[in-house]
């Protein structure tokens, strides 16, 4: 992965200018006076680790498997949020880890976490280090490792009987996906981190994918998992479901590293569908939309795939993010994105994309179903260009955030959940706290906002924003993102609905689930984890007073 930005660097691409000069007339984003510094130019301080220490480490997995170098320890600086781009792109190391050590089997892994408590390393589990959140920056600690799981990527049983496959953890998603597709079979789960995430990051963050109504969340995937801890091991779940006590793989599941390193899963599979079809839909309103989503998720048919954008969102093309940019003179017909100079259209209304699997008869059936429906709540149907076109582009939009950031614009997303009859109040009150925020600093934002996993009972946001940098860009968003997680925990909303807790979240999930809570989850880290080597300040709220 590209150390400074998203994803593969051949895939990356400069905006069109016309974008790059709308940005600038609209948002007043100019280009940076400093281009990001070269990676042969980033320092890094001497690693803190003994020589003892590493002689150890290297005694566990060899020493090829314990990097100390700059390079390897650049390329493990925290995670992939805007605020981790522009500091890395400063050449800011601070947050490096002291060595990377890679283990190569659970034993490994249980012997590393060992030795490292007894030594005082803390470590932090990394996998396609796509967090978002500060999953990969821990706090307060005198020097630590990056336990990359790269070389725990297979694919160990397949039971076609049963429907299930046990993964190991540093399994990259479209690996895991063509193991299971050499089989017949398929996960399902397309996050759009998906071309860079593992099997274990998935598992330790919640991750929710694009099909989430179709094949569920990841969590809802995980049928039995392993995990290593300073303690021991812990080997969760014998059967589909249990009446045997609360069910501890949910303790593990979400823990974001900080309880103990996942190092296998048993999750269900499915028969690779013979047919996937995809298509849009045209509502007047968000509300409209979302009430048409609301009647599927409770009464059927569901898709695979449901998703809508807002007005914003759909005015500029997010869904279809191939399409920002595209030249003034090439309207388009089929409802797909439009490019950013295109202007407000007189009527555009939010587009809704549907993506349905399984048999060809299935899915005509399925599609016919869900049309009825639609029309009645509403909808115009545009045929399948858009659909197909956001199924292209789906993995894009980190890309593109790239290619904001090298022009001057900030850009960042932030996500959350509620039940239905709180999402209006919700979608509002942050869409509010954004806006006033950066408008009030001076950098007035564009924020766009989609629905894309919902449930019987309620519904997910996903907000982009994009604005000026600034002079203090990552301060500025960290005023903005407070402001926003406040209206989140005042509307009702969960801090976070499938990008996890880490260090960004740390304070309102602290919130969330009151200090009786509070105390249980430390009380879980103080069993599993007494030294508290695990991802320190990542997801545990701290007590009182410290």
């Amino acid at each position: 992965m590209l150390w400074s930005g998203w994803g593969d660097p051949a895939k990356a691409s400069p905006l069109p200018g016309p974008t790059t000069g709308l940005l600038r007339d609209l948002l007043g984003v100019r280009p940076s006076d400093a281009p990001p510094v070269a990676l042969a130019d980033v320092k890094v301080a001497g690693p803190r680790l003994s020589g003892a220490d590493l002689t150890a480490l290297a005694g566990i997995v060899g020493d090829a498997n314990v990097r100390a170098d700059s390079e390897a320890r650049v390329r493990h600086t925290r995670g992939k949020s805007t605020p981790d781009l522009l500091r890395i792109r400063t050449g800011d190391t601070s947050d490096a880890p002291d060595a990377v050590v890679l283990p190569g089997s659970h034993d490994e892994v249980l012997a590393v976490l060992r030795t490292c408590a007894g030594r005082r390393i803390a470590v932090v589990p990394f996998g396609g280090g796509t967090s978002v959140v500060g999953g990969l920056a821990p706090r307060a600690v005198d020097k630590f490792i990056a336990l990359d799981l790269r070389r725990m990527d297979r694919l160990v049983e397949l039971d076609e009987v049963s429907r299930t496959a046990v993964l190991q953890p540093g399994l990259r998603a479209p690996a895991a996906e063509a193991l299971l597709n050499e089989r017949g079979f398929t996960l399902g789960h397309f996050p759009q981190s998906y071309e860079w995430a593992t099997i274990g990051g998935f598992a330790a963050a919640r991750s929710s994918g694009q099909a989430s109504a179709g094949y569920g969340r990841f969590d809802d995937m995980v049928l039995g998992l392993t995990a290593a801890t300073p303690e021991g091991t812990l080997d969760l779940g014998r059967a589909p479901k249990s009446a045997a006590g609360p069910d501890l793989r949910q303790l593990v599941l979400g823990s974001e590293g900080a309880f103990g390193v996942i190092t296998s899963v048993r999750v269900r599979i499915h028969p690779v569908p013979a047919a996937r079809e995809y298509e849009g839909w045209r509502f007047t309103s968000f509300d409209r939309g979302a009430a048409a989503l609301r009647r599927l998720a409770q009464d059927g048919p569901l898709p695979a795939v449901l998703r809508l954008s807002d007005e914003a969102e759909t005015m500029v093309g997010l869904a279809d993010p191939a399409a920002i940019g595209t030249p003034s003179g090439a309207r388009r017909s089929d409802g797909g994105g439009r490019g950013l100079e295109d202007g407000p259209p007189s009527a555009a209304g939010c587009l809704a994309v549907l993506g349905f699997e399984g048999t060809p008869a299935r899915v005509a059936a399925r599609r016919a179903e869900a049309a009825d429906v639609l029309r009645d709540a509403g909808g115009e149907p545009l045929g399948a260009g858009p659909g197909e076109k956001w199924e292209r582009g789906r993995f894009h939009a980190p890309y593109l955030r790239d290619a904001l950031l090298d022009v001057g614009a900030f850009a960042e997303t932030l996500e959350t959940a509620a039940f239905w009859s709180d999402v209006p109040a919700l979608y509002e009150a942050v869409r509010a706290a954004l806006t006033g925020t950066l408008a009030g600093a001076g950098t007035p934002p564009l924020v766009m906002c989609h629905i894309s996993h919902v449930y019987e009972a309620g519904a997910s946001l996903y907000f982009t924003v994009v604005s000026a940098q600034g002079e203090d860009p990552a301060g500025h968003w960290d005023r903005a993102k407070r402001a926003a997680n406040d209206a989140i925990a005042g509307a009702g909303g969960t801090i976070s609905h499938h990008h996890g807790v880490g260090t960004d979240h740390r304070d309102w999930y602290a919130r969330e689930i009151g200090p009786l809570g509070a105390a249980v989850v430390r009380a879980v880290k103080d069993r599993l984890d007494p030294a508290g080597i695990l991802n320190p300040g990542v997801l545990v709220p701290p007590a009182a007073g410290e």
